[in-house]
């Protein structure tokens, strides 16, 4: 079984190219962003923990779960609660991922386990996945998907891309590239080439 990472700038495409992951071949594919949001649910440490730390009111809801909008909110106008977060929840995400890989190894059923997060190679994902693969589209396609999906005006998405490792550094972290730019076929058949 091979334990790949799946990463991108946002509006290159992943989630179409996670589908056509699961429709196509016999894998697994794990979200980052699911693990963590299900271990931040009561009756987990992680969740325990964030809850802990020092925030401006209570970041509980009526029911007792945590309002992630509002932690959203405390969170990036507060450098020093994000970094506490990440802190907590980036090692625990990557303890779970790591038992799922374990266990699906052991099973022997799946031949590929995909593993999608938008900080894979900030979060040192590299030495653990057996290759990472890099979503790459062009910045014209990522500006009208952004906008076409998610109502983003071209400010937004502009301000949003800075703030994302460029181009030359996913290519310079990455073994792969698919070039999501053009149609699904397209990228399928690239997937089909690399797996096949």
């Amino acid at each position: 079984m091979r334990f790949i990472g799946i990463t991108g700038g946002i509006g290159a495409g992943k989630s179409t190219v996670l589908s056509l992951l699961k429709e196509n071949f016999n894998c697994k594919v794990v979200l980052a962003d699911e693990v963590a949001a299900h271990l931040m649910t009561s009756g987990h440490k992680c969740f325990d923990e964030v809850v802990a730390l020092n925030w401006p009111t209570s970041i509980l809801d009526e029911s007792g779960e945590i309002n992630r909008p509002l932690m959203a909110k405390y969170m990036f106008s507060d450098s020093e609660l994000l970094s506490s977060v990440n802190s907590i929840v980036h090692p625990a995400v990557e303890k779970e991922v790591l038992n799922e890989v374990e266990q699906e190894r052991q099973k022997h059923n799946i031949e590929y386990f995909f593993f999608e997060a938008a900080l894979l190679i900030e979060c040192g994902y590299g030495k653990l996945v057996d290759e990472m693969w890099y979503i790459y589209a062009s910045p014209e396609v990522r500006e009208k998907r952004l906008m076409e999906s998610r109502g983003y005006s071209k400010e937004r998405i502009a301000n949003t891309m800075k703030t994302q490792r460029s181009d030359e550094s996913f290519r310079e972290h990455c073994h792969r590239v698919i070039d999501n730019s053009g149609t699904t076929e397209e990228t399928l058949s690239q997937l089909k080439a690399i797996l096949s």
